[in-house]
């Protein structure tokens, strides 16, 4: 297989291909910890799945990995930056996923939250009343179907508000709407540029004492803050200004483990995209943890953080190429495609970096299909296997 040297060349290196683990299937969702794996999409074989094409999804192979996610005791966070939201996948697809997705949920006895944004504006600066608008038509469809809502972060509200207290007002507004306590998601500028000074300042201590102070004014209707600045320092600091009852969902792709497991006084619960491409050692982790066996949590998780931090690796906002790549190789989805032609964000050594580092986690429940499926895909791509 292809992998990169220190001096950038490439070189063909032979992988000796592990035995699968035989991970612990969990009972229920976990106890000690609340956690929400962002699920991604399929889509459908013979779609035009290309650049600016509307989304066209494989209905069956979508929601049977959300049945996976369910079965492992994961609550699910739908139509969330995972599933594409603002890179292939639009309003229309983005709607009926999240009904079809609650509508599992519910047959199941599943955990579901809904990103709740406003993408269904175009691009560029509005009125804050249209955004305003346009988040509250997006929370009634979530809320109607039973998922709890996630309010995401807004390119348009980044391009509108002119200082923090526009971003108090709106957001106070949405919370004060609520049928019950929402997830507040901050999402970092290395995850989408577009949201660069989010909170009213590029100073990231003065936009996270806005964002505490909107917390404080609002928790009752607060469940928990999801926070994807991959900063555990910052993420520690921010937990133990939050008041009590309002949880921390780790979005931190790249310290997870330590966050989760926390510092004996706080700790983080977990939404995280990894855990879509990790399900199956993410559930066996919490299974340890909630038996208070920490080492054994970190022996199953700590892993998988490399192969994690080479999926979220720069340009980060192209990780769901690595999500998706992880389930095709494990036979999830038939071929290894996305939507809006996203399947070529990411190189064929990348890729191979992305198997290499999956079964040496143990991620790979089928390693020998996965190296197959890898031989086939890098022959296309003009390496011999």
């Amino acid at each position: 297989m292809p992998r990169r040297g220190s001096d950038g060349s490439v070189e063909l290196v032979e992988h000796a291909v592990h035995e699968p683990v035989a991970w612990e299937v969990p009972s229920g969702p976990a106890r000690s910890r609340t956690v929400f794996a962002a699920a991604h999409v399929v889509p459908r074989a013979g779609a035009e799945n290309v650049p600016g094409a509307v989304a066209d999804l494989d209905w069956d192979a979508t929601l049977a990995f959300r049945r996976r996610l369910f079965s492992l005791g994961l609550g699910v966070a739908e139509a969330m930056d995972t599933a594409q939201r603002g890179m292939g996948l639009d309003f229309a697809a983005t709607t009926e996923l999240v009904r079809r997705s609650a509508a599992e949920a519910a047959a199941v006895g599943g955990s579901i939250a809904a990103g709740v944004g406003t993408d269904q504006l175009a691009p560029g600066p509005h009125g804050l009343d249209v955004v305003r608008a346009a988040y509250e038509e997006q929370l009634a469809i979530v809320e109607d179907t039973g998922a709890q809502p996630i309010l995401m972060a807004s390119r348009h509200l980044a391009a509108s508000a002119q200082g923090p207290e526009e971003y108090l007002t709106l957001y106070s507004g949405l919370l004060s709407q609520v049928r019950r306590p929402a997830v507040l998601h901050w999402l970092g500028e290395v995850f989408d540029p577009a949201l660069a000074g989010y909170w009213g300042s590029r100073d990231v201590a003065a936009a996270t004492d806005t964002f505490v102070e909107l917390v404080r004014a609002n928790a009752a209707h607060v469940d928990g803050v999801k926070v994807s600045l991959l900063d555990a320092d910052h993420e520690k600091a921010l937990r133990a200004r939050l008041p009590e009852g309002v949880r921390l969902y780790t979005g931190d792709d790249f310290n997870y483990p330590d966050l989760i497991q926390g510092d004996g006084r706080f700790h983080s619960d977990a939404l995280l995209g990894i855990f879509a491409g990790i399900a199956n050692v993410a559930a066996a982790a919490l299974v340890r943890l909630d038996a208070g066996d920490v080492t054994g949590f970190r022996a199953a998780l700590d892993p998988t953080v490399p192969l994690a931090r080479h999926v979220f690796g720069a340009p980060t906002p192209y990780y769901k190429a690595g999500i998706a790549f992880l389930n095709w190789l494990d036979g999830r989805q038939p071929g290894y495609a996305m939507v809006g032609g996203l399947h070529s964000a990411r190189s064929a050594v990348h890729q191979a970096e992305t198997f290499r580092l999956a079964d040496e986690a143990g991620v790979l429940g089928d390693p020998d299909l996965a190296a197959r499926r890898l031989r086939d895909y890098l022959a296309v791509h003009g390496f011999p296997v």
